[in-house]
């Protein structure tokens, strides 16, 4: 029986194309196989330039990125294929999430805008996409994101255990899954984005690795406070953010000049892993286990100072459920892309503020596939 959908995915830390084959052949959808491929250098360049608050870009430029960004994209979808030894005509759909350029869901814009050509991404891999996820939760009056609760409660959720999912990618977002109870969700606020882009200003990495060099520094009240006291963060849910708020623009105006880089550093690690410990006791303070996912499992400082932070908790990483933390969000879209062609909502209102449950996402058909054969036989959910 076909049963294998492919996600895609770039986050707000813009550091690499994540990818997951999922297979439905179980009770529950398991990751056959899952690749990260790193961005083109002077393709992350021109995402980061214009994920940032205050730039402009030209139509044609925009157009040419959206082009490379979807070829980008299918080359990473053929390579994770080509690594399962699956072909692609084996694959029902391609669920791209594509790159957030701009997330502005609230009033006056409400828009939210992602990248990354599904159309080329279909003609690349001869498989049907499925694309453009948030903009229909949006128009319904959400906030579009985050999208994960509900595949994060399809895998993860216990029915005798309160539990949450922090995803620890550019952006930390909670899913919240207990017992008999709607499923929840909301964004914390920056959990690598910062972390990221200061470490790569003043060391040239990309990434803290371990976070050995926040663990270096020590941590400045003053500064952290005037993180703390960003207004956003008291805001209930349902919220979400991205890097066009949390960049170091914003940075900039919090700082007097004075701080050591490695003390900026480590205070930010400390923002992220307040701010999300905050957030996930004000909105669940009966929960027994947080399971972590996305790149932020690897920040070993970070991870931490959350258990830290919350020792009345179970704190872990999603690997111990089998699920590989780097590829949960990629898997995620996968799962997304069965909901819309099975005709099902993707979206939790309760978690995205929209009016109600909404099927989203755009289809664009590929060559002769196995999505056209069970649209021709129906498609069992």
């Amino acid at each position: 029986m076909t049963r294998f959908y492919l996600g895609l995915i770039s986050g707000t830390s813009a550091d690499a194309i994540d990818a997951a084959l999922l297979d439905f052949a179980g009770e529950k959808p398991q990751v056959r196989a899952a690749r990260s491929t790193p961005y083109p250098a002077a393709l992350r360049e021109r995402v980061l330039g214009l994920s940032q608050q205050d730039a402009a870009v030209d139509l044609d430029a925009f157009g040419a990125l959206d082009t490379a960004i979807g070829e980008a994209f299918a080359t990473a979808a053929l390579a994770l294929l080509a690594d399962a030894g699956i072909r692609a005509d084996e694959v029902i759909a391609i669920g791209s999430h594509g790159q957030t350029l701009r997330h502005r869901p609230r009033p006056p814009q409400c828009f939210t805008l992602q990248v990354g050509c599904p159309h080329v991404i279909a003609e690349r891999t001869g498989c049907t996409v499925v694309a453009d996820f948030r903009r229909r939760d949006v128009a319904a009056g959400g906030e579009g994101a985050p999208l994960m609760p509900a595949f994060h409660a399809a895998v993860l959720a216990d029915r005798g255990e309160t539990r949450a999912v922090l995803n620890l990618g550019g952006i930390g977002n909670l899913s919240l899954l207990a017992p008999d109870r709607p499923v929840r969700g909301f964004d914390t606020g920056p959990a690598n984005g910062l972390l990221d882009a200061w470490c790569h200003r003043h060391t040239g990495a990309d990434y803290d690795r371990e976070g050995a060099w926040a663990a270096g520094g020590r941590v400045l009240p003053a500064l952290l406070e005037a993180c703390l006291t960003e207004p956003w963060l008291t805001l209930p849910p349902p919220k979400s953010s991205g890097r066009d708020r949390f960049h170091l623009g914003w940075l900039a105006t919090r700082l007097d000049g004075s701080e050591s880089a490695r003390d900026v550093q480590a205070t930010l690690l400390e923002f992220s892993a307040q701010s999300i410990a905050r957030a996930l006791r004000a909105e669940q303070p009966d929960t027994q286990r947080l399971i972590a996912c996305g790149g932020g499992v690897h920040n070993r400082a970070l991870m931490h100072r959350l258990a830290a932070l919350l020792p009345e908790l179970r704190v872990e990483s999603s690997a111990v459920h089998g699920l590989d933390p780097d590829a949960v969000e990629a898997a995620g879209f996968a799962w997304l892309a069965r909901q819309t062609l099975a005709g099902q909502p993707g979206n939790c209102p309760e978690v995205t503020g929209a009016v109600g449950p909404r099927v989203l996402g755009a289809i664009i058909p590929g060559r002769r596939s196995a999505a056209q054969s069970l649209c021709e036989g129906g498609l069992a959910m």
